[in-house]
């Protein structure tokens, strides 16, 4: 076999073990973006504990094809980078959705969330789901709340007497 066969195969197997690792994937057109923009915006997934890659739309649907997802080589046209979230399920879809309205030209084609193929639509919901530290506050204070009133009025009733 040829050297560059093996090497595809490689790219691959490659693909389908991050699509496998990945929680959420998000699947862009980045026509438009500068090499500055692509820096910073890979600078940013990398903190958030994802990955932001370019692959040849072939290899890309051959990895989707092998791990059983169907139909998706109408999404896979044009240019097109993959957005691997493996610690948060909304971090690719926030990075992405402030990318597409910093950069007019750059869009959200499809993505896979809970093994689903999901639309354009779907990221964006995704994406304006808060994150998970502003939750868990909401949930402290949602908490809290009840057993501060409680306290609250324990203590009015211990005044007036």
């Amino acid at each position: 076999m040829s050297a560059n066969l093996e090497a595809k195969k490689a790219l691959v197997e490659e693909i389908k073990d991050k699509l496998s690792r990945a929680k959420t994937v998000v699947f862009v057109d980045y026509r438009g973006i500068t090499v500055d923009q692509d820096t910073k915006l890979r600078s940013q997934f990398r903190k958030a504990g994802a990955e932001y890659k370019v692959y040849k739309n072939r290899l890309m649907a051959k990895a989707l094809d092998e791990l059983g997802y169907k139909d998706v080589e109408k999404y896979l046209e044009g240019t097109s980078a993959v957005a691997f979230g493996y610690e948060d399920e909304i971090a690719p879809a926030k990075l992405l959705k402030d990318a597409v309205s910093d950069n007019c030209a750059m869009s959200v084609k499809f993505g896979i969330y809970n093994n689903q193929i999901v639309d354009e639509n779907e990221i964006k919901k995704l994406a304006s789901i808060p994150s998970r530290q502003t939750l868990l506050g909401q949930l402290v204070g949602l908490l809290s709340s009840p057993m501060r009133s409680l306290a609250i009025a324990v203590k009015a009733i211990a005044d007036k007497q």
